[in-house]
């Protein structure tokens, strides 16, 4: 039963023509898992680690890819006001995935309650497998690397290049977390 329905996403992914891992995602993001490049639809920039994908934002055709490979919860960092193209929380419950927004649009924005709420989500607070994505994979990046550090037990240099991979840019949100994970750990 279990090879038959891997199978099927497989075909799936292979019909769709459109989407691709290097691994099918099934370990929890906490647990010692790499990050490796992906591919899906028209996604610039996506990545997996375990069952969590990390990425920029997807379009509307690309949702229904992701949920063909068997993502269940979309966690959406932008703000409702960014989202100009399709109303992406309709659309993603009208395919029968759950909708998760924690929007924030800067460093200055990411509250120690918003990083807590994030991380809980990325430590199995939602079905998984997950897309975790913002706009360019940059506000992803500065949460993944709080909740590598402090959940998946990476060194602050491993889980900042793992962050820069995903996308995080400014050097303000390197600060910011660093802030945070420091708080954290007291």
């Amino acid at each position: 039963m279990v090879r038959s329905r891997v199978a099927g996403l497989f075909a799936v992914s292979f019909l769709l023509g459109a989407c691709a891992s290097p691994r099918a995602p099934s370990a929890p993001a906490a647990i010692a898992v790499h990050l490796e490049p992906a591919a899906c639809g028209s996604i610039e920039r996506l990545h997996v680690a375990g069952d969590v994908y990390l990425a920029s934002q997807p379009r509307a055709a690309d949702f229904e890819r992701l949920r063909a490979l068997g993502v269940k919860t979309i966690l959406n960092v932008r703000r409702e006001a960014e989202l100009g193209e399709f109303d992406e929380h309709a659309l993603v419950e009208q395919l029968g995935l759950t909708y998760v927004s924690v929007p924030f649009s800067k460093a200055d924005d990411l509250t120690d309650e918003t990083l807590d709420l994030l991380r809980k989500q990325l430590s199995g607070g939602a079905e998984r497998p997950m897309l975790f994505h913002c706009h360019s994979g940059n506000r992803v990046g500065a949460v993944w690397l709080a909740h590598r550090v402090l959940d998946g037990g990476l060194t602050w240099e491993a889980a900042l290049e793992e962050a820069k991979t995903v996308g995080m840019k400014p050097a303000a949100y390197e600060a910011r977390i660093q802030r945070y994970v420091e708080s954290r750990r007291k």
